[in-house]
């Protein structure tokens, strides 16, 4: 009798066939897709790691997962088209079927944060890679104190989630910023850095979780810094240019690090002296 052959083992640099189950648009240059395996299990995806997500005879990029894993192996992804691949990527129909390569990296350190403050600074699409977190902070919402989300966009037409910020307001502080504003809108202009001092901390117990622009990272860790979080207590992610995803081709070296391998997340005791250099 025929037995079923077993299924090849899978290396890192061989993708892993997904299936889009929903596709929706966020902003005008924004989509959110959920994926599902196709066939073997996927793996656990911690809060802040990332794919390199595949479109067949297109190309490749690395995309920060958005969600918590589900017990079926399905993520999701929110990606912004600003090239080919993921132009491709935000126009991939339910059924389509996209390769994804990892996880890679490590992850925000969401438990080291239990039994003190959580603040979680945003700054455009760098909401997506942070949602994990306040969705963690959610499902143990008795193992944190204060959590707050501060958020920024450029306009009231770029912010992302907007229905999930509302049904986080019921259970955590969320302030929202744009830079912009036209008519309509009722809320806080100007930059995001402005919310900190507002925010509702204790600093020797808080850790602080950053993703964004890198110019509005470095000026939220200075007010976090004046506000006495401890650098060791303030985790940045990062994006550099990743092309392998697991550390050989060096294209996202920093410093002596590679982005893919060592962060995307660090804390900014590690990472100050080199974000201290310019263009590195």
């Amino acid at each position: 009798m025929a037995t079923a052959a077993a299924e090849p083992a899978r290396g890192a640099m061989t993708p892993r066939p997904f299936r889009v189950a929903s596709r929706r648009p966020d902003t005008a240059d924004t989509w959110t897709l959920e994926l599902e395996p196709c066939s073997d299990r996927a793996p656990e995806v911690a809060p802040g790691q990332f794919m390199m997500v595949y479109v067949f005879g297109v190309g490749e990029v690395p995309i920060s997962v958005s969600s918590r894993s589900g017990p079926d192996g399905r993520i999701a992804l929110t990606v912004r088209a600003v090239g080919a691949v993921t132009r491709a990527i935000c126009a991939a129909e339910p059924d389509a079927v996209l390769g994804l390569r990892g996880p890679f990296g490590n992850s925000w350190p969401v438990d080291a944060a239990v039994g003190g403050d959580v603040i979680v600074v945003a700054g455009g699409i760098g909401v997506a890679p942070l949602r994990p977190v306040v969705l963690r902070a959610l499902e143990r919402r008795d193992d944190f104190r204060a959590v707050s989300v501060l958020y920024g966009a450029r306009t009231p037409a770029d912010l992302l989630y907007t229905e999930e910020l509302e049904q986080w307001r019921e259970r955590v502080d969320v302030d929202v910023i744009v830079d912009v504003a036209g008519g309509g809108w009722n809320g806080k202009v100007g930059v995001v850095t402005k919310l900190v001092a507002g925010a509702r901390i204790e600093p020797e117990r808080t850790t602080a979780f950053l993703c964004g622009p890198e110019a509005m990272m470095h000026f939220t860790v200075e007010s976090l810094l004046a506000r006495g979080i401890s650098p060791e207590r303030t985790f940045l992610s990062l994006e550099r240019h990743m092309d392998c995803g697991v550390g050989l081709c060096g294209h996202c070296q920093l410093g002596p690090t590679l982005v893919c391998r060592d962060g995307p997340v660090y804390s900014y005791a590690e990472l100050s002296r080199w974000l201290e250099v310019r263009q590195l």
